[in-house]
């Protein structure tokens, strides 16, 4: 890290940051595939005189598809659209959860982006660049201000599905492998060989992992090799896991009604809900402990046919869960420093999508040029709506927001500046915002 430093710091992380933090953790929810924003958060009522008829030339002339061929035809969103909550934020019928916390949201219906392929995408939105290699929103968040809970990784995924790009959505990259994501699975060992082998005690584990790190330390000594010094601290990490992780994951010690709040208990009392469901849960227990990052990846909303069933579906296994995370995080007086998003790569085409000729499409094709965005908490506006698109929801209009300003705005509710979080490599000062980004003020309250 490099530049001016502010003189504070984190006392449990002692990192320095370069001005007053308004968060301290985020949870960063990736909806792998592009949800439509015509469908969802940024109603278009002028395409119902464009459904079933090709949109004029002007619009479409020279632009780029994944799939769309000649001349596709528009489709209307089949969902009514209402004013929730005091602030009026408009939202689509998908959503009544969410729409009971609209006065705790930042809507944003002007994001843009580069990518128009899912896997260069999802690398643009999780590590400000598309091509593979570069450390993700995590990894950089995780080498700014370290770790609250020595017991628990800086950065977690909680994955339901699997995103187009892999791994490298949570990497490391070029930064020391520490800051790399550590994937929990599903179930009673979210890692594996967590657990001390067979008839092997605690006290015999911590003399192995001693041993190990007496030969590590000899290693370094000679090599000076920063990946060994990676190596000990992770067998020291992985260690204390061993005590950490079963009490975090043990989501049956919840109360009642928070179970049900989730959506994890029904009328009878029988558990219920789905993996998302309880990674939303998970991540409000990782807050409470301390991790920094939270990453959840739901796949997929790739809806190139059968949208309105598909699109149905995915909001009804999100649209609880995460209204509930919102609720639960601020009743435990912990909204206000914990940055909840959602977003995706991109959002979706007005046109249908007709690959192969087809004419009756039923599904929406990749579209880069605008989307919609959710943020709640960590020092941003509620019941706020930033941006506009045109009447059909095809470009931005009003106050166009990239990935990097994203990252940008985040990183300062950090109490990071994004143009002094560098990292040196290859001769290069390298930042998650590349050479762009710009903290949108408008957003923070």
């Amino acid at each position: 890290m490099q530049g001016d430093l502010h003189a504070s710091a984190s006392a449990s992380s002692g990192r320095v940051i370069h001005h007053p933090a308004r968060a301290k953790n985020v949870i960063f929810l990736h909806m792998v595939g592009g949800p439509s924003q015509m469908d969802t958060f940024d109603p278009k009522p002028a395409l119902d005189k464009w459904d079933g008829r090709s949109l004029p030339e002007e619009v479409t002339r020279g632009q780029k598809f994944a799939f769309i061929t000649g001349q596709a035809r528009a489709i209307k969103s089949p969902y009514t659209f209402q004013p929730r909550g005091a602030s009026g934020i408009v939202m689509s019928e998908l959503f009544p959860n969410l729409a009971t916390v609209a006065d705790d949201l930042t809507v944003v219906r002007s994001m843009r982006t580069n990518e128009i392929n899912h896997g260069s995408g999802e690398l643009f939105f999780n590590t400000g660049h598309g091509r593979m290699g570069r450390p993700s929103f995590g990894a950089w968040a995780s080498y700014g201000l370290g770790t609250e809970n020595k017991d628990l990784p800086a950065f977690v995924v909680l994955k339901d599905g699997p995103p187009a790009a892999g791994t490298s959505v949570w990497s490391s990259g070029f930064l020391s492998s520490r800051h790399q994501g550590v994937e929990f699975r599903k179930g009673k060992q979210p890692i594996l060989f967590i657990d001390s082998p067979e008839n092997t005690s605690r006290e015999e584990r911590r003399d192995v992992v001693d041993a190990i790190k007496r030969l590590n330390g000899k290693a370094f000594e000679r090599y000076r090799d920063p990946e060994i010094a990676t190596r000990i601290s992770q067998y020291e990490l992985a260690f204390r896991m061993q005590s950490s992780v079963p009490d975090l994951v043990e989501l049956d010690r919840e109360p009642e009604h928070i179970l049900r709040q989730y959506g994890l208990r029904d009328d009878r009392g029988k558990s219920s809900g789905s993996d998302f469901a309880r990674n939303c849960l998970l991540a409000r227990r990782m807050v409470e402990r301390g991790v920094r990052f939270i990453n959840i990846i739901y796949a997929s909303w790739d809806h190139h046919s059968q949208l309105d069933n598909e699109l149905k579906y995915n909001a009804s296994v999100v649209d609880q869960p995460i209204a509930a995370l919102i609720r639960d995080l601020k009743q435990r007086g912990l909204l206000d420093s914990t940055m909840v998003q959602w977003s995706s790569e991109f959002g979706r085409t007005p046109l249908g999508e007709n690959r192969g000729g087809n004419k009756n499409a039923t599904g929406r094709d990749h579209h880069p040029f605008c989307f919609s965005m959710l943020m709640a908490g960590g020092g941003f506006k509620g019941g706020h709506i930033y941006g506009k698109t045109d009447e059909i929801g095809w470009n931005v209009v009003e106050k166009p927001v990239h990935p990097n300003d994203l990252h940008a705005t985040m990183l300062h509710c950090f109490g990071l500046d994004h143009e002094q979080l560098t990292y040196r490599f290859q001769g290069r000062d390298f930042r998650l915002t590349d050479v762009a980004g710009n903290v949108i003020k408008d957003w923070l309250a």
